[in-house]
């Protein structure tokens, strides 16, 4: 190995060491006390030396959304390839984005709540792997319409995403009620949105 790969090896060390402390720290301290100065020190590193790495705190969290939004994908994805019928695609990505919020509630916090539009996923993932790729595809199916940019699978969309959305920010701010009446509720939910397409 010559020293120019060396170099390019322990850059690409120091850059993940970083996003690990970060995220070590979101995990342990919140996004509340999340700063360059604290994943400096708790690195040990200078704070040029993170600021060569990135730009400012806005480039961590980008890369922290970036991963979010694939492992929200993934889980999407996988959800849906377990069932061929488009209603029981929905159901169980309704279900998966559920469990998804609640296993993943940093990344749930930063993807959706905290100074980042969660419009930039397109950005984020590659064409064509995005949430919307993945969900409108069975949500398009139910409604008989095949094309998935029409704008009546937009707005189905977003609905089924805004309630299911609704249900996990409810319940991450506010632990008042029984998982079994979440999970009650998650279903009528997701019942009702799949009946709504249906007509």
């Amino acid at each position: 190995m010559g020293i120019t790969d060396r170099k390019l090896r322990q850059k690409e060390e120091v850059r993940a060491s970083i996003l690990d402390t970060a995220w070590d720290l979101v995990v342990t301290e919140g996004w509340h006390s999340f700063s360059i100065r604290k994943i400096a020190d708790a690195i040990e590193y200078s704070v040029p030396v993170i600021y060569s790495h990135f730009e400012n705190k806005d480039a961590i969290l980008l890369e922290f959304n970036r991963k979010g939004f694939q492992l929200l994908t993934e889980t999407l994805a996988d959800a849906k390839s377990g069932q061929t019928n488009p209603a029981d695609q929905i159901r169980a990505m309704g279900r998966a984005y559920w469990n998804f919020a609640f296993a993943n509630k940093e990344y749930y916090q930063l993807m959706f709540g905290i100074e980042v539009n969660c419009c930039i996923m397109d950005e984020l993932l590659p064409a064509g792997s995005t949430p919307y790729d993945i969900a409108a595809e069975p949500i398009a199916k139910l409604m008989g319409i095949s094309d998935i940019e029409d704008d009546r699978v937009c707005t189905k969309y977003y609905t089924y995403w805004s309630i299911i959305h609704g249900l996990v920010s409810i319940n991450i701010v506010r632990k008042g009620t029984s998982d079994e009446i979440n999970q009650q509720i998650l279903r009528d939910a997701i019942t009702g949105i799949t009946r709504s397409l249906k007509n």
